[in-house]
C-alpha cells in the first residue's frame, strides 16, 4: 500500500523558498517528536537523511519523545522550536495557559482505535459498560474521554461504566486478557498483535472515524508569540515544504523509508517489517497538503467540547488556536 502526496507550487520546487540559502550559514530548528523513532514521524528523518533541509536552509535536530516525554513542556521549556503533537493534547495545553498554536497538520485522518478480542462479546459502543478498557495517558486520553462522556458512560467503574485501566504503550494488557479492550494505532500496536499470533478475525476494531469523535492527530505547533518574528515564519515555512517532501517520498517508498528510520532509531529496539508496514498505513493517513482545513479544526472542537460535566476543553480555543500564515508562504 502506497499513496502518493499531491504537492503542488512551492512544495514541488523543493528549494524556492530556501533561495540559496544553502550556501549561506543554516538556520537551526528543533523538532520534538510526540513519541519514539518510527515511521509514524519518517516523513521527518527522510527530510534529514536526503538533505531537504539542509536545502532549505536548515540545520534541523530532531528529538524522539518517550513514555515521560510531553512535547507542550519541552516547547514551553524552550527545549523546541516546533511540536508533534495532537490536537487535544494541544488544545488542552493552551487553555491551561500555554499559547501553542498549529501552523500545519500533516495528518489528515486519525488512526486511533479500541480493539477487543472477539469472545469478550463486544460488538457496539454500549457494549463496553461494566467492562475494563485500557486507555493510553500522558494526553492521548482525551479523545477516549470525550468519547465516552458523549456516550454518557462513566469513567470511574461500576455496571454502568468502565473500568479505565492505564495502559502502557504496548498491548499486553490484551493478550494477558487484564483488559476487555485496548488503544491501538491501525499503523503500530494493532500490528503488534497480529503479529503475536491473534487473526485478524479474532478481533473486533472501533475505529474512532467511524464512530464520528475522531480528532486530529500529529500537527505540528508552535507558540503564539513566535509567530510575531517574521524570520520565524519564514523559517517554519522553509520547514514545512521540506518535511512535505519528505514525506512524499516516504509515502511513495515505504521500504526506503523504514530503512531510513531504523537507521535513525539509536534504541536498535525497532524492526524493519514493521516500520515498513507503519510507513504503509500512515500513507493511508496523510492529508494531500498541510494545510488545515478549519472544517476539521471544528470538528475536533466540537468533539472535544461535547464532554458533558467533564470536557477536554471547557471554551472553543477561537481561530487563534490555528494559522495559515505559514501554510500560505508554500504558495507564493
Amino acid at each position: 500500500m502506497t499513496k502518493t502526496l499531491k504537492l503542488t507550487g512551492a512544495l514541488l520546487a523543493g528549494t524556492m523558498l530556501a533561495g540559496g540559502a544553502a550556501a549561506q550559514d543554516l538556520d537551526e530548528v528543533t523538532l520534538q517528536l510526540k513519541w519514539v523513532t518510527q515511521a509514524q514521524f519518517a516523513g521527518y528523518y527522510v527530510a534529514l537523511e536526503k538533505g531537504y533541509y539542509e536545502e532549505a536552509g536548515l540545520d534541523v535536530t530532531i528529538r524522539p519523545g518517550g513514555p515521560d516525554i510531553a512535547p507542550p513542556q519541552v516547547i514551553a521549556g524552550g527545549g523546541a522550536d516546533v511540536i508533534v503533537e495532537w490536537m487535544p493534547a494541544a488544545l488542552a495545553a493552551r487553555e491551561a495557559g500555554l499559547p501553542l498554536v498549529n501552523i500545519a497538520q500533516p495528518y489528515a485522518r486519525s488512526g486511533m482505535m479500541l480493539t477487543c478480542l472477539e469472545d469478550t462479546e463486544i460488538t457496539s459502543p454500549e457494549d463496553f459498560r461494566g467492562r475494563t478498557l485500557g486507555v493510553w495517558f500522558f494526553g492521548n486520553e482525551y479523545p477516549f474521554l470525550s468519547w465516552m462522556s458523549q456516550l454518557d458512560i462513566p469513567t470511574e467503574g461500576g455496571e454502568d461504566g468502565v473500568e479505565v485501566l492505564r495502559q502502557g504503550f504496548n498491548v499486553d494488557p490484551l493478550l494477558q486478557r487484564q483488559a476487555d479492550c485496548i488503544s491501538v494505532m491501525t499503523y503500530n500496536e494493532y500490528w503488534q498483535i497480529i503479529d503475536a499470533g491473534i487473526g485478524e478475525d479474532e478481533l473486533i476494531t472501533f475505529k474512532y472515524e467511524d464512530q464520528g469523535v475522531a480528532t486530529l492527530e500529529d500537527g505540528l505547533w508552535v507558540l503564539e508569540e513566535n509567530l510575531d518574528d517574521p524570520d520565524f515564519v519564514d523559517r517554519m515555512a522553509r520547514f514545512v515544504e521540506a518535511s512535505m517532501r519528505g514525506w512524499a517520498d516516504a509515502a511513495a517508498d515505504p521500504q526506503e523509508a523504514g530503512e531510513i528510520v531504523i537507521d535513525y532509531d539509536e534504541t536498535g529496539a525497532q524492526q524493519l517489517h514493521h516500520q515498513v508496514r507503519m510507513m504503509e498505513e500512515v500513507a493511508l493517513l496523510l492529508g494531500e497538503s498541510p494545510v488545515l482545513d478549519p472544517a476539521d479544526f471544528e470538528r475536533t472542537v466540537d468533539s472535544l467540547l461535547a464532554g458533558g460535566s467533564d470536557p477536554v476543553i471547557t471554551e472553543h480555543p477561537g481561530d487563534g488556536a490555528w494559522t495559515h500564515a505559514v501554510t500560505d508562504r508554500l504558495q507564493d
